[in-house]
């Protein structure tokens, strides 16, 4: 292991001293190795929890043997989730027959549209989802998951309305350890033993990747103060996860805060991209590369990645790659985008789908419109475009023709699939949008731009901190002449 940062051993005497702790460690900066550090600078009983399964298992191999590594999950699953293990087994089946063992059996109307059984019953299983992720001890309308095309305040309170009754019969259904007829997943048996407020054995407890913690792990996690001493580790900026309900919970922590910046892996020219970001997501930290690693900033023809912003983004890159020869992998496979185009497929040949983000559209038409006129809608305007280009058909046989990463010529990936992984050459793809212009004008009489949203920023700078010496900026590019408002 190379000598300790002057940050690092920083961290190891505060921790020594007993001090609850926040580590704000940037990309590539070893929080690894530094929570190694901590863990070895103590003979005291230590648990480390992490969201990641892979993530945990390397924890285990590097840490000193007092340290007991697993997931959130596997902690919860030994305490309580074993108990319904027989319903974690049990097949697979639509939601809709979910639904209709609820008694959901009849569509309903609202507004101008009709809701099938079908939706109703996606919503129920999604609302669960939702109040699994909280705080919240029963299931409640603002986690009711919004429909597209039913976005105003009144519709979507008459949508939470039919909804919050099923979605509470569904979480006591799942309370029977033998049967029941919502499939029960590993999210279940972690908000109920979260539930149980359990006490962790431990003298100190590490919570890694912290700023994708959902409000029901922080929860747990920050009630271990009374009796073990906790340390967060992470890294603000890359909380790019709110979508799926994980919150930032490390900035308002109440703890010593302390910085790891100095990156281990890529040079200066790769840090002064990354902190150009931090600086427009208004992080805490900015990160300092490692002077004897070579990086350069430019054209890149044969990236080893392709980091893109949307799952369109990233099939749009598969088809120009393919289309060039290239064997192509995608990470994690193509299974989001197959079912997109298949419900694409359906919609232009006069059928609904099932697919929840497009269930309320009757056909094709409507969905373009939608995307064409409605703001709600703007985020569907390349997809739509895509399929128009290429057809479903096209784009379900370049998912076909997908290889594995082992034998890949180039990797395509969204930024957030990304997110922990690294590689030697990486090109941003062109689907990150520049700043819109305002009507403002600066002293030389150039537009002003808007101001870079935060969650742009912070999927920004973990798609640039990908590339360990080569980086092409590409849709990202804009960035060189850009200037905040």
């Amino acid at each position: 292991m190379r000598t300790p940062t002057d940050e690092q051993a920083h961290a190891v005497e505060a921790f020594q001293n007993g001090h609850h702790l926040v580590l704000q460690a940037g990309a590539g900066t070893g929080k690894t190795s530094t929570l190694s550090l901590l863990a070895a600078s103590t003979k005291r009983r230590g648990r480390y929890l992490a969201f990641n399964k892979d993530i945990a298992h390397d924890a285990s191999v590097r840490f000193p043997r007092s340290m007991m590594c697993k997931t959130a999950h596997a902690t919860a699953y030994a305490a309580l989730g074993h108990r319904f293990s027989c319903r974690l087994n049990s097949p697979r089946q639509p939601a809709w027959k979910t639904g209709q063992a609820l008694g959901i059996t009849r569509p309903v109307r609202i507004g101008d549209h009709d809701i099938t059984q079908r939706t109703l019953s996606h919503a129920v299983v999604r609302t669960v989802t939702r109040f699994c992720y909280s705080v919240d001890r029963a299931p409640a309308h603002h986690h009711v998951p919004r429909l597209r095309g039913l976005d105003a305040p009144a519709e979507h309170a008459q949508v939470a309305d039919l909804i919050v009754p099923f979605a509470v019969k569904a979480w006591a259904d799942l309370q029977n350890h033998q049967q029941g007829v919502v499939r029960f997943e590993h999210d279940h048996y972690l908000k109920m033993w979260a539930l149980t407020a359990p006490k962790i054995e431990a003298d100190f407890l590490f919570l890694d990747e912290a700023q994708d913690t959902n409000p029901v792990l922080e929860q747990v996690f920050a009630s271990q103060r009374d009796h073990a001493q906790l340390v967060m580790v992470g890294d603000s900026a890359q909380a790019i996860y709110g979508w799926r309900g994980a919150c930032d919970v490390m900035s308002g922590f109440d703890a010593a805060h302390l910085t790891l910046t100095r990156s281990f892996r890529f040079g200066p020219g790769i840090a002064d991209q990354a902190n150009r970001w931090l600086a427009l997501a208004d992080a805490p930290i900015r990160l300092t590369g490692t002077d004897t690693i070579p990086a350069e900033i430019g054209d890149v023809t044969s990236p080893d990645a392709v980091l893109c912003r949307t799952n369109v983004g990233a099939m749009a890159e598969v088809m120009r790659l393919l289309a060039d020869g290239r064997r192509v992998a995608l990470t994690r496979g193509g299974r989001q985008l197959a079912a997109l185009a298949i419900a694409a497929r359906d919609l232009k040949d006069g059928r609904r789908t099932n697919h929840p983000e497009l269930v309320l559209f009757p056909s094709w038409g409507e969905l373009h419109d939608y995307a064409a006129y409605d703001p709600a809608g703007r985020d569907l305007q390349p997809f739509v475009d895509l399929v128009d280009t290429h057809g479903p058909d096209a784009i379900l046989a370049a998912v076909d023709e997908l290889t594995d990463e082992r034998t890949a010529d180039v990797t395509v990936s969204t930024a957030h699939k990304a997110k922990g992984r690294e590689w030697h050459a990486v090109k941003i793809a062109e689907d990150f949008p520049e700043p819109k212009e305002t009507d403002q004008h600066d002293n030389e009489g150039r537009p002003i731009p808007e101001p870079v949203n935060a969650t742009d920023a912070r999927l920004a700078y973990v798609a640039v901190t990908r590339a360990r010496s080569a980086l092409d900026l590409g849709g990202l590019a804009w960035i060189e002449n850009y200037s905040s408002p």
